[in-house]
């Protein structure tokens, strides 16, 4: 049986609620352990009620579950809110002359986190080194492992901000090591994981310069900044370009233009920003200009929940643009997935040159998860067909059994490269009349055959012949596989299916796979069952149930759970 330990810490945005949870989860998982750890935060820059959850095991997890063992809480209002999530043997450690004196609880111990950080360190500002150290001090994690860390978060600050947070970390450790005799609330093994700590923001971006991505353009907008922030910190080693655009709009369009030149380009944004694109959605698929979109979905309509999570987004990626035209959606369960997926969603929008939606969302994009390197010499880069024939005979949307016309680079190519968002002839001048529209439409359209064939399969999980069967997609991977590890647990036939994939849709698969499944029940972010529709509408096959949340929280295992009936 897996030991799971889990940690929150909360307070108002400006606190260093954020800081205290990265450097404990760094630091666990530097420790060789497993760690899963997710964020809630508010729409403000101070104030407000932010969490950071931090789950560590001695095996793999992928999901937030279980009572709290220990709440680090930074006001009273954390306690007021979280303290029942606690477990019989949890603690409380809280700064008293932060949190109001009818609020402290008899299983709370104290740490006066400024007042340390002030008389120790040197400044206030080492009160979330004191709050680290302090949670630490209740695990087998070695203090050395926080300190290397805090090395590495504040060594270009200098010296003696280094030794003053060092201080800090350690005067609150051992307050609660004399506060709390006895062993540590949990024992994990050492392990020598080697893994990385990400987010999937993280593992996309990566994604994206392992496939060669070489202009990025995007306007900020949570949860999809992150994306643009990484990129743009690392232009210089990778020779990308990274653009903040004046809009969405342009951001979009800027992309459009480098990919007609030939450059591997991409937008990320959020369902806002994405719903500004549509236009240009439009115009790559008329003009077969490959385009990537990072779509980092949350809560609407309109700002909606701008900090939350949310899966509703799909209908708006299936159907966006005027017209008719192919596309691809993609939707990764994982910071694997997301690596690999940031990956394919250039080579498609290559070889077919289409547009290609990889939609996340704010849970998948900002939760941290312990994760093996990614095996890299499994990265392929597939350009598509490039024109190699005579210039003058080069037409850019020549008609083709496949759809797929063969692409020249204007600038790079002797070929004159022409097309326009009217619609057009072979050689991309505009036309009006019947036939060659009707041609150019049922050319575009055949690449849906060849896409077909090239879909992602979705991933089982469990029991084939399952009592209940789960079924989901995007960041839903995790809490549903873990789910079906608990229903197993109860002597349960359990069983799950992952599409990482959601158009072209996998037909042929999906029924397969479902096919005289006895219980199937759709698990998604959303109030509308938009998966659900998709799989009815594709495949004939309907849920017997749904498990929907659309409260801009993700998905938990007991959620799930609790849901089902069992």
């Amino acid at each position: 049986m897996a030991t799971n330990f889990n940690i929150m810490v909360g307070g108002e945005a400006g606190q260093g609620v954020q800081s205290v949870g990265f450097v404990l989860a760094k630091s666990f998982s530097r420790a060789g352990w497993y760690v899963f750890a997710d964020q809630d935060y508010e729409s403000r820059i101070r104030g407000g009620h932010n969490f950071f959850r931090i789950r560590v095991s001695d095996e793999k997890i992928q999901a937030i579950s279980g009572l709290l063992h220990v709440l680090v809480a930074l006001n009273t209002e954390t306690v007021d809110l979280h303290q029942s999530e606690l477990g019989d043997s949890g603690m409380i450690i809280l700064d008293p002359d932060k949190v109001n004196g009818d609020s402290i609880p008899p299983n709370a111990i104290q740490v006066p986190f400024d007042r340390i950080a002030t008389e120790k360190g040197g400044n206030r500002l080492f009160a979330s080194a004191v709050a680290a150290g302090s949670a630490l001090a209740l695990t087998t994690c070695p203090l050395e492992q926080l300190e290397r860390v805090l090395v590495d978060q504040f060594g270009s600050s200098g010296s003696n901000v280094v030794e003053g947070n060092k201080i800090a970390a350690r005067s609150g450790y051992e307050l609660i090591r004399k506060s709390v005799p006895g062993d540590p609330m949990v024992t994990l093994s050492l392990q020598d994981l080697s893994h990385m700590l990400l987010h999937g923001n993280e593992a996309l971006s990566m994604g994206a310069l392992a496939a060669g991505c070489k202009f990025v353009s995007g306007y900020p907008m949570t949860p999809a900044t992150s994306i643009i922030e990484f990129l743009g910190s690392r232009s210089s080693d990778y020779g990308l370009a990274v653009v903040q655009a004046e809009d969405e709009i342009a951001a979009v369009n800027m992309a459009i233009g480098a990919s007609f030149s030939g450059i591997r380009a991409m937008t990320a944004t959020s369902g806002g920003g994405f719903a500004l694109m549509v236009e240009a959605m439009s115009l790559a698929g008329a003009t077969e200009t490959p385009l990537v979109v990072m779509e980092a979905q949350r809560a609407g309509p309109s700002t909606g929940l701008p900090t939350r999570t949310d899966q509703g987004d799909l209908d708006l990626a299936l159907h966006c643009g005027h017209g008719e035209f192919p596309r691809a959606v993609l939707a990764p369960g994982d910071v694997d997935q997301a690596f690999f997926m940031g990956v394919h969603a250039f080579n498609l929008a290559d070889r077919y040159q289409v547009p290609v939606v990889l939609l996340t969302d704010q849970y998948l994009a900002s939760s941290y998860v312990t994760a093996p390197r990614f095996d890299v010499s499994k990265v392929i880069i597939d350009r598509g067909e490039i024109y190699s024939g005579a210039p003058g005979e080069y037409k850019r949307h020549k008609l083709t059994d496949s759809g797929v016309s063969p692409r020249a680079f204007p600038g790079r190519s002797e070929a004159l490269v022409f097309t326009c968002g009217d619609e057009h002839d072979e050689l991309g001048h505009i036309i009006e009349d019947a036939e060659t529209r009707s041609q150019m439409v049922n050319k575009r359209l055949r690449k849906y055959s060849s896409l077909q064939g090239d879909v992602i399969i979705p991933r089982s999980y469990g029991s084939s012949n399952a009592d209940v069967t789960l079924v989901g997609w995007g960041s839903t991977l995790g809490p549903m596989m873990e789910s079906v590890d608990v229903m197993r647990q109860r002597g349960l036939q359990a069983g799950m299916l992952h599409f990482g994939q959601v158009w072209p849709f996998p037909i042929e698969r999906a029924t397969e796979l479902l096919a005289g499944a006895s219980r199937i029940v759709v698990v998604e972010n959303n109030s509308t069952g938009q998966f659900a529709r998709l799989l009815k509408r594709e495949t004939g096959i309907s849920a017997h149930e749904q498990v929907l949340r659309f409260d801009g929280r993700p998905f938990s295992v007991e959620f799930i759970i609790g849901q089902l009936n069992l």
